[in-house]
């Protein structure tokens, strides 16, 4: 079992930056694809980056491209999403995802982003 708490939401105004955080709980954590998805009021869990498990490649949806950054460090068992030029339409519930297979696969409990218009 991957135990991930995510840290970092807020409010923030139109145009304005957040990090968030995801902490991993678990010694194999180098073996995981860590994945942010985000779930707007009554939509859908949305895509929103993902990250190999050594860091070497990375996606990003289309919405979040150029603005969103994913990035790791396991040595800290960290993984972050550094979100800039925010939008109202950003506002979601972001979640962070340890991935391995259909099998192993881990979600934590989420963080609130409200970007203010």
């Amino acid at each position: 079992q991957v135990l991930l708490v995510e840290s970092g939401g807020g409010v923030v105004e139109t145009g304005g930056s957040l990090r968030l955080s995801c902490s991993i709980f678990d010694r194999t954590v180098g073996i995981y694809a860590m994945v942010w998805f985000r779930q707007a009021p009554g939509k859908e869990r949305d895509f929103v980056a993902g990250i190999s498990w050594d860091g070497n490649a990375s996606r990003y949806a289309d919405s979040v491209q150029g603005r969103f950054t994913i990035s790791r460090d396991n040595a800290e068992k960290m993984v972050y999403l550094q979100m800039i030029s925010l939008k109202p339409e950003d506002t979601a519930v972001y979640s962070c995802n340890a991935f391995l297979n259909t099998l192993y696969n881990y979600w934590g409990q989420g963080t609130q982003v409200i970007v203010s218009s």
